[in-house]
């Protein structure tokens, strides 16, 4: 079993060295400057995903509206992920317009919908970035393997190739996200380096 495990950590590390790359450090650059953009015009983010993605989503938004690494102010974003919502939407229309019902009840124009998917193959997600982009909405694409149906369909996309198995992409996936979370909060609270009492009380306009 231990060859297995070092096979598996192996495959882990891999993942973590994908953000390495020239590619993953411009997505991560730009990605933390539109979400930055985003707030500075009073903006939200919506974020959506399956299964583990969803909960990926879900992490992602806690991060913002609760707390990341200091005190600050909370930082609107919306993990699409009410039972309600879910169960109404796929019960009465198809569980495919979950996601793009939700863009159409939340989102506005100053907004950014993210979207996690390991395939980019997602119809529920292919349909929310069709609606967002109809809507002149801006998109964030975490996608995987091949990038899937979603590949350049969104405003800006980030493909984690080379895995198997969605686990790994996902692994990448949520590195990605703290530390794009953590130059968000480097461009609004600047002043926390010098000015820490700031920190929990600037605004970010």
């Amino acid at each position: 079993m231990q060859n297995e495990i070092l096979n598996s950590v192996s495959d882990a590390v891999k993942a973590a060295q994908f953000l390495q790359r020239d590619e993953s450090l411009a997505f991560i650059e730009s990605a933390a400057k539109m979400i930055a953009d985003c707030y500075k015009r009073k903006g939200k983010l919506l974020i959506a995903g399956n299964g583990g993605s969803l909960c990926d989503a879900m992490h992602f938004a806690e991060e913002l509206t609760g707390y990341f690494r200091h005190k600050r102010m909370a930082l609107p974003a919306i993990a699409l992920s009410e039972p309600g919502h879910l169960t109404c939407v796929s019960n009465d229309q198809g569980f495919e317009d979950v996601f793009s019902r939700g863009v159409e009840a939340y989102c506005r124009s100053e907004d950014i919908l993210i979207v996690l998917t390991t395939s980019g193959n997602s119809e529920n997600l292919v349909r929310a970035v069709e609606v967002a982009s109809e809507f002149g909405i801006e998109t964030i694409g975490f996608l995987g393997k091949s990038g899937g149906r979603l590949k350049g369909k969104c405003s800006l996309e980030w493909i984690v190739s080379g895995f198997d198995y969605s686990d790994r992409v996902q692994e990448a996936h949520m590195a990605a996200i703290h530390i794009i979370i953590e130059m968000v909060e480097l461009q609004l609270f600047a002043e926390k380096e010098t000015h820490p009492e700031a920190y929990a009380s600037a605004a970010y306009s």
